[in-house]
């Protein structure tokens, strides 16, 4: 009951409870999200089979220092693969028969799709129809799986709602993001599968990842180097904390969706704090938290990024009476704590 968080007893009575008896899957479980999820599960006293590539778009031994805290557990079993090696992942099917799937395996970045277009087609295209399979396959109770907010391109309507049209990516990412929506909506038609995708707002916190904001500027600053901030500070960004995160995909991994109208069990929902901050605004609270001054290089907008995000939260809200709410001061204090543990504190 306790990972309910800020939820009427109401609501929580009326949702199916954590199930401690099944195994949960969770690709990518070396990863930022899914070391989070994965420690989640566990403490809930159920059992996870993580999996993951552990390849070096980042630096790999962060994937494996968040490992190390999973390792020892007693439930969980981790499975060195690529979910775009089909007869391995078929094997782990076969071997350990899921009953809920999380999918968090995915090549991630924005701007790296476009330097490097086959990674995300192997890992996010061919790895995720894998999963599908696996799942229709050796049938699971419930698929939920990892979308982006990226899949809303440059829409000029906020918040952005999972009512809007996203058929208009700006990077190859949010393309493959918005297959993998489809590819689950068919699926659920045909085979009757209960899929969920999750899209996530700029996900930050302890143990995050290095190509993101605010990892990516304190390393820089730690350093003594310039910080890129690109379109001249003028962005705004709906960050949210990967607690709230965790909280919202656990919340929904044993409450699968009903059917629609054209018999379909398949869900969309924006998990973001519904509060974009401005970039120069979330510099400035970093720069308190970390003790450190940012020199700061001002830049022209990148090639496939947005100026704004911001998610609205509202079928969150009304499926599960919660929302992302950590404010960028709260968050950012513990991922400075954890930063400068993790580095050996200030130089």
């Amino acid at each position: 009951m306790e990972y309910y968080v800020n939820q009427s007893k109401e609501q929580v009575e009326k949702m199916q409870q954590f199930n401690k008896e099944y195994r949960y899957l969770v690709t990518g479980a070396a990863g930022f999200i899914g070391y989070h999820l994965s420690k989640r599960i566990l403490d809930a006293g159920a059992s996870v089979i993580g999996i993951d590539n552990m390849n070096d778009y980042y630096d790999v031994s962060l994937k494996e220092h968040r490992l190390s805290f999973l390792k020892d557990r007693e439930k969980f079993t981790f499975i060195k693969v690529d979910i775009s090696d089909k007869e391995k992942l078929t094997g782990i099917f076969e071997s350990y028969h899921p009953d809920v799937v999380v999918n968090l395996a995915a090549q991630a970045g924005v701007r790296y799709s476009i330097e490097n277009p086959d990674a995300y087609i192997n890992s996010n295209l061919v790895g995720f129809a894998n999963i599908l399979e696996c799942c229709r396959h050796f049938p699971v109770t419930h698929l939920v799986y990892a979308s982006s907010s990226s899949v809303y391109g440059g829409n000029d309507k906020i918040p952005f709602s999972t009512d809007d049209k996203v058929d208009r990516p700006v990077s190859l990412y949010a393309a493959t993001k918005k297959a993998n929506e489809l590819m689950a909506y068919s699926y659920s038609k045909l085979y009757g599968m209960k899929t969920t995708g999750l899209r996530f707002f700029t996900v930050y916190g302890p143990m995050g990842r290095p190509d993101m904001a605010a990892y990516k500027f304190a390393l820089k600053m730690k350093a003594g180097e310039p910080i890129q901030i690109y379109n001249h500070g003028n962005m705004e960004r709906d960050f949210t904390y990967v607690d709230d995160i965790v909280t919202g995909v656990f919340n929904i991994l044993c409450n699968p969706p009903k059917e629609d109208d054209l018999g379909a069990a398949y869900k969309i929902y924006n998990i973001g704090n519904n509060k974009p901050e401005k970039l120069m605004d979330f510099v400035a609270v970093l720069e308190k938290k970390l003790g450190m001054e940012a020199k700061k290089e001002f830049l022209p907008m990148q090639a496939g990024d947005v100026l704004r995000t911001y998610a609205d939260v509202t079928e969150l809200m009304r499926d599960f009476d919660f929302k992302p709410s950590t404010t960028i001061e709260e968050g950012l204090e513990r991922f400075a704590d954890w930063f400068w543990e993790y580095y050996g504190g200030k130089e």
